[in-house]
């Protein structure tokens, strides 16, 4: 089994914490690990899991519309609404 991060997940940057996550993803899925070291990979992709999708809200939270005003002008700019993303 791979060694855990050497620092605590909340410090890891996105795109590390993806990193380690799909190579957890990819040592579970080849079904070479011994039952606890299998236990303890899921219980870090989990945390992992949580870190990343954190990360994500957080980023998509910094996200800003701009408005623009009748005259197709920037006036300014309005907090990210992902409700008025979404499609159904």
């Amino acid at each position: 089994m791979d060694t855990p991060i050497d620092q605590p997940i909340e410090n890891l940057a996105f795109e590390d914490a993806l990193k380690r996550l799909e190579e957890i993803v990819r040592q579970l899925e080849s079904g070479e690990a011994k039952l606890g070291d299998a236990i303890t990979l899921y219980e870090e992709g989990t945390r992992l899991r949580q870190q990343c999708a954190a990360r994500l809200d957080a980023a998509q939270a910094r996200i800003e519309a701009i408005r623009l005003d009748s005259d197709g002008r920037p006036a300014g700019v309005a907090p990210f609404d992902a409700a008025s993303t979404r499609t159904e």
